[in-house]
């Protein structure tokens, strides 16, 4: 519990989740460890396992008190929309599939992106998965991250801190772009 007292970690890849993450997040007196998928959820506990192996070190001498798995509560926001911004799921308050928000924003999306391809995301491969990852690293995305989850509200942004985040990030997908090349060389 000590590592995780101002910490909480995510972890993403197929071993953890093939459309979601795991993650280690601190509670009063324990950490919960998890992982979410929609698509695969007979393998959820497969999965659960390998957040824990990816946690190993760090939770060493710990006892698992309990292994549950339930959908989150929900607790939907009065505004998901303002102009071109939509929240969706986790974001708009929804955890499970019950308006079609998130298919019609996708939809719309994917419309506006020219079937995604003036439109970079995190999730579309492993190496873009290590971009998010390295972007996660960043000390001022976790203290953020974990302020914003810890007070249940986004906490309030630096706006030189914000920009150096943008920058940081476009080159995160850059080079993960670029290991995507090469290892596709190295596929063939």
């Amino acid at each position: 519990m000590m590592y995780y007292e101002d910490l909480a970690e995510m972890y993403v890849g197929d071993d953890v989740s093939p459309d979601f993450y795991g993650w280690v997040f601190p509670k009063c007196d324990h950490v919960a460890v998890g992982t979410g998928t929609v698509t695969h959820k007979g393998d959820i506990k497969k999965f659960q396992e390998a957040t824990r192996n990816r946690a190993r070190d760090k939770i060493l001498g710990g006892k698992i008190i309990r292994v549950e798995a339930h959908p989150i509560p929900e607790h939907p926001r009065p505004r998901r929309l303002l102009g071109r911004v939509a929240l969706v799921g986790d974001a708009a308050g929804y955890v499970t599939r019950c308006s079609g928000e998130g298919r019609m924003c996708a939809e719309a999306i994917v419309e506006g992106s020219e079937n995604g391809k003036r439109m970079k995301v995190f999730y579309r491969s492993n190496p873009a998965r290590e971009a998010f990852v390295e972007m996660c690293a960043d000390e001022y995305v976790q203290k953020m991250t974990f302020d914003s989850y810890l007070y249940k509200r986004v906490a309030p942004g630096n706006p030189l801190e914000d920009l150096k985040l943008a920058v940081n990030t476009i080159g995160s997908l850059v080079r993960a772009n670029a290991l995507s090349r090469e290892m596709e060389k190295l596929s063939v």
